[in-house]
Formats: structure tokens, sequence, C-alpha cells
């Protein structure tokens, strides 16, 4: 699943193509996880023009000038490609057509990605945000008894981190993904805090100077830990997995556990 480096790196080269066009039309093609109707999302979008593309959490957000966004997750599968004039991708969601004949398709053969009219805030901080503190993490953290782990993939603590993030992040800070949460002293989670902004930052710079106008798909050929390919970490650990909630972690004994 994309997570948020790759989902930075898709609006920011989305921008260079969409922006301050005029949508002509908008087509809901698989409307299996789509709960608003094509009419209300014509009637909403078609002829406004496009304003800003953001990532908020795991999610791309269409700005229109008139106020109304379209928001898009991609889900596992979901992928996003340009056209001119007409689609031929196939297993299409919805179609995004401008007054110019570009287009932008969303796809998914699992037919699981969707999108959103006016999505709701969640009320939690972006992992990017200026609001995703230390001071907020730390409050956070003492009122919680799940691990680490949990505590990150949960979108209602931070937007934005996935499985495969939250495990370089660890790593980075050096904190066992089994850690629980309301053990783990302040030297260590002002490393945590740390770790999640430079292994985010760092890798949407990777991605994006390994394919400059990557609108889809996910890099992972420089993660830390988190690999099938790797055997050992940066350091020379060897690299342990488990089965945690149906999805894997990996992680090396040089983490320390806290509980």
């Amino acid at each position: 699943m994309p997570e948020l480096p790759d989902l930075q790196a898709f609006s920011k080269n989305l921008s260079k193509k969409l922006l301050h066009k005029k949508l002509k039309t908008i087509t809901v093609e698989n409307a299996k996880k789509i709960t608003t109707s094509q009419a209300a999302l014509r009637k909403a979008l078609d002829g406004e023009k496009l304003e800003s593309i953001d990532r908020v959490g795991k999610t791309l957000q269409f700005r229109f000038a008139n106020g109304h966004v379209l928001g898009m997750h991609l889900m596992l599968h979901g992928k996003l490609y340009f056209f001119k004039d007409k689609n031929e991708e196939k297993y299409p969601i919805v179609t995004l057509l401008f007054e110019d004949g570009t287009g932008l398709v969303l796809t998914d053969f699992q037919g699981a990605a969707h999108i959103m009219l006016d999505p709701e805030d969640k009320g939690s901080p972006d992992a990017m945000d200026k609001a995703f503190s230390l001071k907020y993490l730390e409050d956070l953290l003492s009122k919680k008894r799940v691990t680490i782990k949990q505590f990150l993939l949960d979108q209602h603590n931070v937007q934005g981190i996935g499985n495969a993030y939250a495990d370089d992040i660890l790593w980075e800070a050096r904190i066992s993904p089994f850690s629980v949460c309301n053990k783990i002293p302040a030297a260590a989670v002002k490393k945590l805090h740390k770790a999640i902004h430079e292994v985010l930052t760092r890798a949407e710079k990777n991605i994006l100077k390994s394919d400059p106008d990557i609108i889809n798909g996910e890099i992972r050929d420089f993660m830390l830990v988190h690999s099938k390919k790797l055997k050992e970490s940066p350091t020379g650990k060897p690299i342990e997995t488990s089965a945690v909630g149906g999805r894997t972690t990996y992680y090396t004994e040089e983490q320390e556990l806290f509980k």
C-alpha cells in the first residue's frame, strides 16, 4: 500500500500536470466502494478549476476553486495514470477529464480503491504536521498500553504511517515494535519523534530521485529493515520477522524492548 512518502511524491507530480486546469467531467467506472452518487460528484466538481492537490494522511485530496474536495484512497493496489482524451487502462475506478483533454484515472484490479467527496477531518495530526509535536507524542503515549507498532499504525493517533515505514522508523529509533507505549522512557520517545520525521523525509527524497515523475507504485529499494530482500540491518544485525495482526513486522535485536 502506498504510504506517506509515496503519496507525497505522487501529489507533487500530479500538481505539476494538473493544477489550475478546469475539470470537464468526472466519471465513476466502478462504484463498489463509492458512497457519493455520480450525479452529486458532477454537480460539485464538473466545470471547476483544480486549485491544489495535497496529501492528508493516506489520502490524496484534490481541492477545487468552489471549495469542494475530492478525496482519493488508493488502498493496497490502486494506481494512478495520466491519459489523453480517452482512458485505455484496465480496471478503472474513476476518471477525471479536464477541458484541455488531460485525463487522470484511478485503477484497481481488486476494486477496493475509492474516492469520497469532501472527506471528514479525522482529528488526529498528520505525521509531518507541526501539530504532531514531541509533546503531543509524549502525552498520547503515556496514556496507551498497546505496542508502539500498533500505535503508529492507528490513524486515530497519527495519520500517514503504514506497516513498512513504521518498521523503519522504529529501527531508526532503536525501539522494539513490541514495546508498550507507556513504558517507553522520555529519551527514547524523543528519538522516536525525530526518527519519524527523518525517515519519512528521506524516503520521499529517495523515491523522487529514483523516479522523478512517479504517480503510482512503490519504490522500496532503500528500506532499512522492512524488505524481504534484506537479511541484515544497515549495522549488520540479522533481521527478524514476526506476523502481527496479519502483517509482517521486521526488526532486529538491537532495538530495545520496553515493557
